[in-house]
C-alpha cells in the first residue's frame, strides 16, 4: 500500500509532537505521525528532573546557562547550538504552557524553579518529578484533537527511502542524497507500506536497550540512527553516552532499570562493597557525593576488579522513619524486593542513561540526507557536546522542533513526491528457532556493550566488541534478506548497527574526555575556552 504526506514523523516523543503541532498551524498540510509502540511509552514520559529554560531574570541570564551548558560538555559543544537552545528556550517555554502543560508555581504565580548538577541558578521547571510524563499527556491531547495530525501507532519504520531504493549506488561521499519517505511496518497486516513524504522527520529518541541495563524503556534501540546510518547520512559523537551510576540492581528489571536518585547520596547515603567497606575515598575527596560520571567510573572499576555484579549504597544509619519520609517510593519498590532499606544495603550498578550524539543536523535541524530533519535524542544538534547539562535535553527537542519546522515550511511546497519508488518486496517467512535466536542475539548485543564498551573502556576491549558485533551482524543480515521484516528482527539489526557506531566512534577518540574514559588515554587533549 502506498500512502502519501506532505510531512512524514517517525516518533512519537516530545520532539516529534511538538514538531508535528507547529505544522499543522498552517492549516493546508498532511502530516502522519508513526510511533512504534503507543504514544505514552515515548522516552520523553519517563524523564523525572525537568526543562531547563532562564526565566528568573533578576538572578539569571542566558550567558550564565551557555556557560554551564559549555563547562559540561567539557568544551567542544558547538557555541551556536549552545546559543539557539538557551536564548529560544523562554518562548518555548511558553508554547508548552499554551498547548497545556503544567509547570509547577509558587503561590505568587511564579514558576517553583529547581536547581540541578552542573547549574549556577535555579532555573529548572519541573511538575513534581514527573515533568517528561505531564509534557507528554499535554502534547497527546493536542495532537490527538488535532484534525491535521494522523497518528499510526504500533507502526515501526523499517528503512528511510532515497535514490538507493531506486537502483542508484548511494556512497557516504555520494553528494545530494535524497529522502522520500519510509517503508513502514503495519503489525496488523503483517504488511510493509510505503509512506511517500515531501518532508521525512526523524524523531526516535535514544540508544539505552543497546546496553544490558538502561533507564530506558525497551523501545529505545537507536533506529533512527540506524537507519540514517544505512542511508549514508552522518552520525556523530556515539561514544558520548551518559550512565546513571545508580541504579537499583535486581536482574528481574532492566529494561528500564529503577533509578536510585543522587538526592539519597546527598541525605547522606554512603557507597560501600557487598562486605561493607567503603570505596569513594580512593576516587574523590567529595567520596559518595562527587560528580556523576566519578561515581559511575568508581563502581565500575570496583565491580571489574572484585568480580561484583553489583555495589551497595547504605542508608542505614540514618533515621529509619526520616529515610521513610523522604523516599516512600524507593523504600517501597525496594521492601516490593524484600529489602527493607532502613536495615539493608541497597544494591546498585551502573546503567546507560543518554546518548549526547546521534544524527548530525545544523541550525535548522537539517541531517546530511536532503528532505530529512532529525530532532531529540536521536539528534546530534552539538549542544551537549562531551557531557549532556542536567535538563537540557527536553528544551532542546522543542527548540530544534520549532526550528525544523519554520525551515521545512519555508521549502516543502518546492517539493514533489517521487512516484518511481518501488513497493516493499516482503517474501519469506520466519521459523520459530530463528525468533528464539533474534531474542538470544538481542541479549548478546547487551551483554556486548555493557562488558566493552561501558563506563570505562580500552582499545582491546572495544576491538573485541567490534569483532564479536562484526559476527552477529553478518549473521542478522542474512537472516533479514531471507525473511518478511518483523518489529523484533528491525530492532535487533539496529541496535548492532548502533552498538558497532558507539564501538567505532569511541576507538576513533585518542583522549579520555566528557564520557568517554579510555585506559589507553586518559588525558584530554587540550581544548580552550
Amino acid at each position: 500500500m502506498v500512502k502519501k504526506y506532505d510531512f512524514l514523523i517517525i516518533g512519537g516523543g516530545v520532539a516529534g509532537m511538538s514538531f508535528a503541532l507547529k505544522v499543522a498551524r498552517e492549516k493546508k498540510y498532511s502530516i502522519a505521525l508513526c510511533c512504534k509502540t503507543t504514544l505514552d511509552e515515548a522516552n520523553t514520559a519517563k524523564a523525572q528532573g525537568g526543562i531547563a529554560s532562564v526565566t528568573n531574570l533578576l538572578v539569571d541570564d542566558f550567558d550564565q546557562h551557555i556557560h554551564d551548558t559549555m563547562v559540561a560538555g567539557d568544551w567542544i559543544s558547538d557555541l551556536d547550538a549552545v546559543r539557539q537552545v538557551v536564548t529560544n528556550a523562554p518562548e518555548q517555554i511558553m508554547e508548552l504552557v499554551n498547548w497545556g502543560v503544567n509547570f509547577d508555581k509558587k503561590e505568587d504565580g511564579s514558576f517553583d524553579l529547581h536547581r540541578e548538577g552542573g547549574h549556577g541558578q535555579f532555573r529548572i521547571l519541573h511538575h513534581a518529578d514527573d515533568t517528561g510524563f505531564e509534557i507528554q499527556r499535554g502534547l497527546m491531547e493536542a495532537v490527538r484533537s488535532n484534525p491535521y495530525i494522523d497518528v499510526f501507532e504500533n507502526h515501526f519504520a523499517v528503512e528511510i527511502i532515497t535514490q538507493h531504493h531506486l537502483g542508484v549506488r548511494v556512497t557516504r561521499r555520494t553528494p545530494d542524497v535524497e529522502c522520500y519517505g519510509a517503508y513502514i511496518l503495519n503489525p496488523e497486516t503483517q504488511k510493509v507500506d510505503t509512506y511517500l513524504a515531501k518532508v521525512t522527520l526523524m524523531a526516535t529518541g535514544g540508544t539505552g536497550s543497546v546496553y544490558a541495563t538502561t533507564t530506558n524503556p525497551n523501545i529505545a534501540t537507536g533506529d533512527g540512527i540506524a537507519m540514517v546510518y544505512r542511508a549514508k547520512g552522518r552520525v556523530q559523537d556515539m561514544e558520548f553516552v551518559q550512565f546513571h551510576p545508580t541504579a537499583l540492581y535486581n536482574p528481574d528489571e532492566t529494561h528500564p532499570a529503577y533509578l536510585i536518585t543522587e538526592a539519597m547520596r546527598g541525605y547522606g547515603g554512603i557507597l560501600r562493597l557487598p562486605n561493607g567497606e567503603e570505596f569513594m575515598q580512593k576516587y574523590d575527596e567529595r567520596l559518595s557525593l562527587a560528580p556523576r560520571d566519578i561515581v559511575a567510573r568508581a563502581i565500575d572499576n570496583e565491580m571489574k576488579v572484585h568480580a561484583l555484579d553489583h555495589v551497595c549504597l547504605d542508608v542505614t544509619h540514618k533515621d529509619p522513619e526520616e529515610t521513610k519520609h523522604h523516599f516512600p517510593n524507593i523504600y517501597a519498590k525496594c521492601l516490593s524486593i524484600g529489602i527493607d532499606i532502613t536495615k539493608e544495603y541497597i544494591p546498585v550498578a551502573p546503567c546507560a542513561h543518554y546518548m549526547c550524539g546521534g544524527i548530525k543536523v545544523n541550525l535548522d535541524a537539517e541531517s546530511s540526507i536532503h528532505r530529512l530533519y532529525a530532532v531529540g535524542e536521536c539528534s546530534c544538534t552539538g549542544l551537549h557536546g562531551g557531557n549532556r547539562l542536567a535538563s537540557n535535553s527536553l528544551i532542546e527537542a522543542v527548540v530544534y522542533a520549532d526550528a525544523a519546522a519554520k525551515h521545512s515550511l519555508q521549502v516543502v511546497d518546492s517539493y514533489s513526491f517521487n512516484e518511481k519508488v518501488p513497493e516493499w518486496n516482503d517474501e519469506g517467512t520466519m521459523s520459530v528457532e530463528e525468533k528464539v535466536l533474534i531474542a538470544q542475539d538481542v541479549k548478546e548485543v547487551g551483554q556486548i556493550m555493557s562488558t566493552y564498551v561501558g563506563i570505562v573502556r580500552s582499545d582491546l576491549r572495544l576491538r573485541r566488541a567490534w569483532e564479536r558485533l562484526d559476527l552477529l551482524y553478518e549473521e542478522t543480515e542474512d537472516l533479514f534478506r531471507r525473511v518478511k521484516p518483523t518489529k523484533e528482527i528491525c530492532e535487533l539489526r539496529n541496535m548492532i548497527n548502533v552498538g558497532y557506531l558507539i564501538t567505532r566512534q569511541a576507538l576513533e577518540r585518542k583522549e579520555s574526555r566528557g564520557l568517554h574514559y579510555t585506559i589507553d588515554y586518559p588525558h584530554a587533549q587540550e581544548h580552550h575556552e
